[in-house]
């Protein structure tokens, strides 16, 4: 119940009663207690503690036998075939070969995705034409091409570049169309009432909008390159780390096999880490969430 209830009429309400001073009379005035703050590593740190400790975990079981070097070679082993193999030049001719058909099978597909992205995306004809056979096409599986390929190509570079330019195509394509499509409609609305026309509506609104898009189809489609590199260069290849890991696997070489596959993943890490720093430069002005803030 109220403590209007228990008062008398016309009284005041109760005032809350201050604590008590201590016996001495003196009034002891404590500083708030701050929470400890936990120290916090630097963020580099943080994402190389998980493949620091794949490899401690992998060389770990080497040495103690629970990985037997016929099923995975020690992690010892694989560095110093990558010394004897860069000593001999070898790694660094495969590293060159694989670059330049990732490149170019890169290039065209890129070329053909954004061509059919912004027909798809800025045309409504273009969007009925081309989106569903892209949709229908993607159903397919690209490394079951293979066979086809070579029967129209040969077995000479051509197949391993048309492969890996098809496997770039269709993230590239789906996710700047998305962009396009997915634009703000109110941004839209504004730009038309400021007098923009359609070339200048496309310009400053519609792919500024799309390049969020553009830059994650951007990463997909370089990590899928080489994806589709690892296929293509088992097609008869002379040259090339999958030149390398095919002789490898001949003869149960685990610690080159180990090696080109270490080499795919750094050359993959590295074009995604190009793609970060551009994507930071060039959506500077995108307010994003950056996880705790740390």
């Amino acid at each position: 119940m109220s403590v209007k209830e228990y008062a008398a009429p016309g009284a005041a309400p109760p005032k809350p009663v201050a604590d008590a001073p201590p016996p001495d009379g003196r009034l002891t005035i404590r500083p708030a207690r701050r929470a400890r703050r936990i120290p916090r590593l630097p963020r580099a740190v943080r994402r190389a503690i998980g493949p620091v400790g794949l490899l401690v975990a992998w060389y770990l079981g080497s040495v103690t036998g629970v990985l037997p070097e016929n099923v995975l070679a020690s992690p010892v082993d694989v560095v110093h075939q990558a010394i004897e193999l860069t000593s001999t030049g070898e790694l660094p001719r495969a590293i060159a070969a694989s670059g330049r058909r990732a490149a170019s099978g890169f290039v065209i597909g890129a070329a053909i995705a954004l061509a059919l992205s912004l027909t798809a995306g800025l045309f409504r004809l273009g969007e009925d034409v081309v989106d569903a056979s892209m949709g229908m096409f993607r159903a397919i599986p690209w490394v079951g091409l293979i066979p086809l390929f070579i029967v129209w190509f040969g077995i000479d570079e051509t197949p391993k570049i048309a492969l890996v330019a098809l496997g770039v195509t269709y993230p590239l394509y789906f996710n700047i169309y998305g962009g396009i499509r997915s634009a703000d409609s109110q941004l839209v609305e504004a730009a038309r009432m400021l007098g923009l026309g359609r070339i200048g509506l496309i310009r400053y609104v519609i792919l500024p909008s799309a390049l969020p898009g553009a830059l994650v189809g951007l990463r997909y489609a370089l990590s899928t390159a080489w994806l589709a590199l690892v296929f293509g260069e088992q097609i008869n290849a002379d040259a090339g780390i999958g030149y390398l890991m095919s002789n490898a696997e001949q003869y149960f070489r685990t610690d080159v096999i180990v090696l080109c596959l270490a080499v795919y993943a750094i050359l993959g890490l590295l074009c995604d880490f190009v793609v970060r720093l551009l994507s930071k430069r060039l959506l500077s002005w995108r307010a994003s969430f950056d996880g705790d803030g740390a």
